[in-house]
């Protein structure tokens, strides 16, 4: 198996207020078929009605809110870009759940949640370099410090 993600699909509980939230931070999307599809560098974001997804899935549908068990990443290049990103969330309708401070390993992030509870990070991690399409690369965590 190739070791890649091509979609991000979150069940959301009402999409015209998903797509809504999205579209007030900047994001265009696509609506297809009752589904959003948001392109994100190279892999897109899709918000998608939480019953139906939970059924692609071959799940029953669950109550909404509580911690799913996973967290978007969203890396900028500067704090302040953390705290414009934040404010933004704030306004268009998402609940900041953890205020933007240097965190405990070193670096600059905070957390927010959209309107369907879906966790987001924001930060800057200078250990984590963006290209200029936004793209990510990991540091070798084994190399020797210098």
């Amino acid at each position: 198996m190739e070791q890649h993600i091509t979609l991000v699909t979150l069940g959301v509980s009402d999409l015209a207020r998903a797509k809504g939230f999205y579209e007030a931070l900047g994001w265009r999307g696509q609506e297809v078929e009752e589904t959003v599809f948001f392109q994100t560098g190279g892999l897109a974001l899709v918000l998608w009605d939480r019953e139906k997804l939970a059924r692609d899935c071959g799940v029953e549908p669950g109550p909404g809110g509580g911690f799913g068990g996973i967290a978007l990443a969203h890396n900028v290049r500067s704090e302040a870009e953390v705290d414009e990103v934040l404010a933004a969330a704030r306004k268009a309708g998402g609940t900041v759940t953890k205020p933007a401070a240097v965190n405990a390993i070193g670096f600059y992030s905070s957390a927010f949640t959209d309107p369907d509870g879906h966790c987001w990070e924001v930060a800057h991690n200078p250990g984590f370099p963006l290209a200029a399409d936004g793209s990510v690369t990991l540091p070798d965590f084994g190399a020797p410090k210098t």
